[in-house]
């Protein structure tokens, strides 16, 4: 075990390449200030230093907020419309325990319609997830699978702030996204109907009826889809 010092002083700490990365990126990103308590936690917790793009977020951030679109976990938002951070998406342990792991991966974003960015741990077989280890996965609310990235997690950050988003979400915004989206507190996230892996829903996409609940819903009711119609069972999509 490396105690919260070892994790925080480093030679070459990622926070500042981080930073000026998003401030140059292409994609409006709002940068929320940690929680001490939860970002200590985090990183003790994770065991990884401050010199990955993953601690540095952990430990200097309270997490992204991408165009309003993308959540993406950090040391957790104590402010209004709170955002969760890592320890709770992922239900870390209350105290530092150095036997546990995340069972299949490490949840590191959220998006509005129940998406969800996750980091394979060792063994994404065992898991019944795609991709190697220490790489990028995607539970899409419109297949209801998780797909693989094919990158980690730091170019994953990198390629979301400077214009992926805009190729990935492609077919699944309308006109008038923007604005629905910017409208949602961190707490929720937008209910699709008919459902996004519906027939109705491919085609026209713009007509369906959307409204804000609470993001465990959205999250919940894809997996409850995904148990019964999916190809497996996505397992844990992360606790909000």
């Amino acid at each position: 075990m490396r105690a919260l010092d070892e994790l925080t002083h480093v030679d070459r700490p990622a926070w500042p390449e981080v930073r000026d990365l998003i401030c140059a990126g292409t994609a409006p990103v709002v940068m929320l200030p940690a929680d001490r308590d939860e970002a200590d936690r985090c990183l003790l917790q994770m065991q990884v230093t401050v010199a990955s793009t993953l601690g540095a977020l952990a430990w200097h951030s309270g997490g992204l907020l991408l165009d309003g679109w993308v959540r993406v976990f950090g040391g957790g938002f104590g402010g209004e419309g709170r955002l969760p951070g890592l320890a709770q998406v992922n239900a870390f342990p209350a105290a530092f325990d150095p036997t546990w792991r995340p069972a299949s991966g490490l949840i590191v974003g959220h998006d509005v319609l129940g998406g969800v960015f996750a980091l394979n741990g060792h063994d994404p077989g065992a898991a019944a997830r795609p991709g190697l280890p220490g790489q990028m996965i995607y539970f899409a609310p419109d297949t209801l699978e998780w797909e693989a990235l094919e990158m980690g997690h730091s170019q994953w950050i990198s390629w979301m702030v400077s214009g992926g988003m805009e190729s990935f979400y492609q077919g699944l915004r309308w006109p008038g996204w923007r604005e629905e989206a910017a409208a949602l507190s961190c707490a929720q996230g937008l209910a699709v109907f008919p459902f996004l892996w519906s027939k109705e829903a491919r085609d026209d996409l713009a007509a369906t009826s959307r409204r804000a609940v609470p993001m465990r819903e959205v999250l919940g009711v894809a997996a409850d889809f995904a148990r019964q119609m999916g190809p497996a069972d996505p397992g844990f999509l992360g606790r909000v």
